[in-house]
């Protein structure tokens, strides 16, 4: 059992060690994107936020989406209902908006998930004034700023889309919230500057015509996913996603354990189903960690209990959570410069984000434990069974 202990916690190291420089990588293209100059580019652009129900500060991240600096937009907030009760206050946000603000009502989904449905529907209305359509989420609160960076690189035609993330801000301090955050936080560095890049769809602009040319509308046809179904139809025409870092978009989280886990099972079930290939290996990466540091322990105990030297066994299982510690240190350097105006309420938070992650593979591990064992999620009050990528039941 040493032997087996040794070969993987060599393994950890080696691949720790190459995280972290990769994660110093990541850090230096934040910088430089921090400094680059967007450009003038600023076409008609479109900004889609799908609404549902009520959530911990909504109206201001709602007001934040009529606030950019570049006034050539139009915000389009689509409900399925219009009996929705975050009506109430899209209504209010419209009313004080300086910036021309809809209100689209797309109505019930049919075999899709009703996020796609509302996009589905307001993008067939929109005008062809609107070169540029930005999706984003009525749970984010971006920067004045983020309108302009997000579109800008947009005017180099080799670009198909540009993408960022969350990053989440604990409201609470209970246990469940604080949780979500960590859990979400290695996300941000799995996009990079020559990293395979995702869309999120909290966050991400495309033009209209490569939007059209690489046939979004059929790939969101039955899909509960939209950005996984809008990355896979870029991936099929050759585009590339450019991460944005200095659009990444802040969250404020609170729930409890109920939702912590509808969350982040509901993540990972929609990467097996879409994104197969990234499971796999998230998968297999987190399992090894989690094995190596269980049987470490184990043995650390042993020869705790036999009163024999455990120096090296200690030294071998603390490596892998020490290199994974740096990893968080950078992402979270990275992220405070990305988002000066929250830097210091992210660093007083500096525990969530650097050493809880340490421990979320073995969350992790619930969760794909959990899409091995069902196909169906719960997303904001509506049970979905996923049953291949363009083919979704409403439970």
């Amino acid at each position: 059992m040493e032997t087996l202990f040794y070969l993987l916690a060599v393994t950890q190291i080696l691949t720790g060690a190459y995280l972290v420089w990769q994660a110093v990588q990541w850090l230096g293209y934040v910088r430089r994107r921090q400094y680059a100059d967007p450009g003038f580019y600023a076409p008609r652009a479109a900004v889609l936020c799908p609404c549902k129900g009520m959530e911990p500060g909504l109206e201001r991240n709602l007001l934040s989406l009529t606030e950019f600096e570049r006034q050539n937009y139009e915000v389009f907030f689509v409900l399925a209902s219009e009996k929705d009760p975050a009506r109430s206050v899209i209504d209010r946000v419209v009313k004080s908006s300086r910036v021309k603000t809809n209100v689209v009502i797309a109505g019930n989904p049919v075999n899709c998930g009703e996020k796609v449905n509302n996009l589905r529907f307001v993008i067939e209305q929109l005008p062809e004034e609107f070169e540029v359509f930005v999706f984003t989420d009525s749970d984010g609160r971006p920067g004045k700023h983020w309108l302009h960076h997000l579109v800008a690189p947009l005017a180099d035609s080799r670009v198909g889309a540009t993408t960022t993330m969350r990053w989440m801000i604990p409201n609470s301090g209970n246990l469940p919230t604080v949780l979500l955050a960590a859990w979400n936080s290695p996300i941000v560095t799995m996009l990079g500057e020559k990293a395979q890049n995702f869309c999120w769809g909290g966050g991400t602009a495309i033009r209209r015509s490569t939007f059209e040319q690489s046939g979004v509308l059929e790939e969101w046809r039955g899909s509960v996913s939209d950005d996984y179904s809008l990355t896979r139809a870029l991936e099929r025409t050759g585009r590339s996603i450019l991460f944005v870092p200095e659009c990444l978009t802040l969250s404020y989280v609170e729930t409890e354990w109920e939702g912590l886990l509808e969350f982040t099972n509901r993540q990972i079930l929609i990467t097996r189903v879409y994104a197969g290939k990234m499971w796999r290996s998230a998968v297999l990466t987190h399992f090894l960690y989690c094995l190596t540091l269980v049987l470490g322990l184990y043995l650390i105990l042993g020869d705790v209990l036999a009163q024999r030297p455990a120096f090296h066994l200690m030294t071998l299982t603390f490596l892998p959570l020490l290199l994974s510690a740096i990893r968080g240190g950078l992402r979270l350097t990275g992220v405070a410069e990305a988002l000066p105006t929250a830097r210091a309420q992210i660093m007083a938070q500096a525990s969530v984000y650097v050493l809880l992650p340490l421990l979320m593979p073995f969350l992790y591990l619930v969760n794909f434990m959990n899409s091995l064992a069902t196909r169906k999620i719960r997303w904001r009050g509506m049970t979905y069974e996923l049953i291949s990528p363009q083919q979704t039941r409403i439970r």
